[in-house]
């Protein structure tokens, strides 16, 4: 199949149906695929010494939160191709372990307010980073807004496939939206409107952006509201601020929103005023099939000093070939990548990052020396990818996807690692995207011989599928699973581990205290990596090809990828 069908058939399906299917996140489908050999013998490898030294050492404050184009990612990028080869893995990119990325680096270098003014000659001004942090993706020295007219668009979604458009019958060419952020569905937890509870890609932020330039608008402001955001201020402050990195864009960005930003409610209850309108009143309209947008008769002024850079980044790509059909490859992924260092953040400044994602990367490296411990090869390659700048927007994972080391039509299944568990074994294992594809009938063999359960997305609006770096293998065909820890924890039970996830959101989710602790309870993490072993062993031993579930929006192109041309 060609690059060019595969991205004519993804147009059409992000255009009708990337939102996910009609089912929400927990309503298991399809069979599950023939039972597959599975290995025991090398599971042991993955070892809790070796595992708590990776994570110790990838969040240590020497490694600087790891930040891409910094000296935590040298050394990171060493310290992963090291492990590899000391573990006999070969390259994952012909003679060489890494794949270049190239990125641009846009940073804002002044700290500009955002200035809303009405037409009695009334001036609201925002200040940046406290309650405002406005930024933009174009990759040229300065960006503006100037006397911007402002219109809300409710949720800022356009998705012809459930008869709905915030722009119908409005033109924002040149103007600045206000958008909700989430979608209609977990705001009226209707499970008939959107897939209610379970957050659709509509509501994430990116789409917004993107939906909004291709719409004409010139600024992007998103109200900031913690619960449907599924974080809360802080971790806008701090992803937002400092150094951002993108691909390298066709015409410098200049087809993106110059200004794309966020507010806090609290202020945008404040605009919102100005403009004589009540924002509870408009959550509400905007929750409403038939929505229309509103002119606020307000501008928005803003001024951005840019500096750009070109900078090269680093996946890491390490191999176990195959023994029988070394061209067909199952990947195992996480991202090494954090938020770096800000010297004006309190305390020592440093993002370490431990949970988000030495975890996960240091499961990645615990699963490559169970397969190197094997006593023969899998039959189907096994591929251990490492990538950059997930923090950023999913970059390196972006990358490899437009520029996979191994066909994607190649490329089996795979399975994405991003924050194991740090609170203990758990009766379930959580399955992100449950019932989108047959994998699921793998992991729930694999599960219940360890006496565990599969369990979908207890905190489903949160939009977790859409937000890690599986995703841009996805979009593109390949069978993606994402798997979380359990929340039913063995000693302490459910509302225990529903209370340490929301503990970790609220308190350490992009902090500088997300940091590694030596009284970790990291038996569940071993117990995932185990099952993950198992998962992995079953497919890459087996001659099955797990596909979507009939109804996902990937399933049509995959079904074109596997045919013959």
């Amino acid at each position: 199949m060609t690059q060019k069908l595969i991205m004519s058939l993804f147009a059409v399906i992000i255009i009708g149906v990337f939102s996910g299917c009609d089912k929400s996140d927990g309503e298991k489908t399809g069979d599950a695929l023939p039972q597959t050999k599975s290995d025991s013998a090398s599971a042991s490898v993955i070892d809790e010494e070796t595992y708590r030294r990776h994570v110790a050492t990838l969040a240590s404050d020497e490694f600087g939160g790891r930040r891409p184009n910094s000296k935590g990612e040298e050394l990171t990028v060493d310290y992963l191709v090291s492990t590899f080869k000391s573990l006999g893995l070969s390259p994952g990119n012909g003679d060489s372990y890494i794949q270049k990325v190239p990125l641009i680096s846009v940073e804002v270098t002044n700290r500009p307010a955002l200035t809303i003014n009405d037409n009695k000659g009334n001036t609201l001004v925002l200040e940046y980073g406290k309650e405002q942090v406005v930024s933009t993706r174009r990759q040229i020295p300065d960006s503006e807004l100037l006397n911007s007219e402002v219109v809300f668009v409710g949720y800022g979604i356009n998705a012809p496939e459930r008869n709905w458009n915030d722009y119908a019958n409005v033109d924002v060419k040149g103007k600045t939206v206000i958008v909700l952020i989430n979608d209609p569905g977990f705001a009226t937890q209707n499970p008939n409107l959107f897939n209610g509870n379970s957050m659709t890609y509509y509501g994430r932020w990116t789409y917004k952006y993107d939906e909004a330039a291709r719409q004409g608008a010139t600024g992007v402001i998103i109200i900031h509201d913690t619960k449907p955001a599924a974080y809360p201020w802080a971790t806008v402050e701090n992803s937002w601020i400092g150094p951002q990195f993108d691909i390298r864009r066709r015409d410098q960005g200049k087809d993106l929103a110059a200004v794309e930003s966020w507010i806090n409610k609290e202020k945008a209850t404040a605009l919102f005023e100005m403009a004589g309108i009540d924002l509870t009143a408009m959550y509400q309209r905007a929750q409403t099939p038939g929505f229309e947008a509103v002119e606020m008769n307000l501008t928005a002024s803003t001024s951005l000093k840019t500096q750009t850079n070109e900078v090269v980044s680093k996946n890491v790509a390490a191999l176990i070939k195959g023994s029988e059909k070394p061209e067909e490859i199952f990947v195992y992924m996480a991202h090494w990548d954090h938020l770096g260092i800000d010297a004006s953040a309190a305390g020592d400044g440093i993002f370490n990052g431990a949970f988000d994602n030495a975890t996960g990367t240091s499961g990645l490296l615990e699963l490559a020396a169970a397969f190197s411990n094997l006593k023969s090869s899998p039959r189907r390659s096994v591929l251990f990818l490492a990538v950059t700048a997930e923090e950023q927007g999913l970059l390196g994972s972006h990358y490899y996807a437009a520029n996979p080391l191994f066909p994607l039509q190649n490329t089996v299944a795979g399975l994405n690692m991003d924050g194991l568990n740090n609170i203990g074994a758990t009766h379930d294992v959580t399955v992100i995207g449950y019932g989108f594809s047959q994998l699921d009938g793998v992991a729930e063999i694999e599960a219940n011989k360890q006496g565990r359960v599969l369990a979908a997305d207890r905190e489903a609006e949160k939009g977790k599928y859409f937000r890690s770096d599986h995703f841009e293998l996805a979009k593109l065909g390949v069978p993606m699973m994402y798997l979380k820890g359990g929340y039913d924890h063995k000693e302490n039970g459910l509302d225990y581990g529903l209370m340490k996830s929301a503990e970790y959101t609220a308190n350490h989710y992009h902090r500088v205290s997300d940091e590694y602790h030596a009284d970790w309870n990291v038996s569940g993490a071993l117990d995932d990596l185990q099952l993950y072993f198992q998962i992995g062993t079953a497919i890459s031993n087996g001659s099955d090809w797990p596909n979507w579930n009939d109804g996902s929006e990937f399933k049509a192109l995959r079904d074109a990828q596997r045919t013959p041309h």
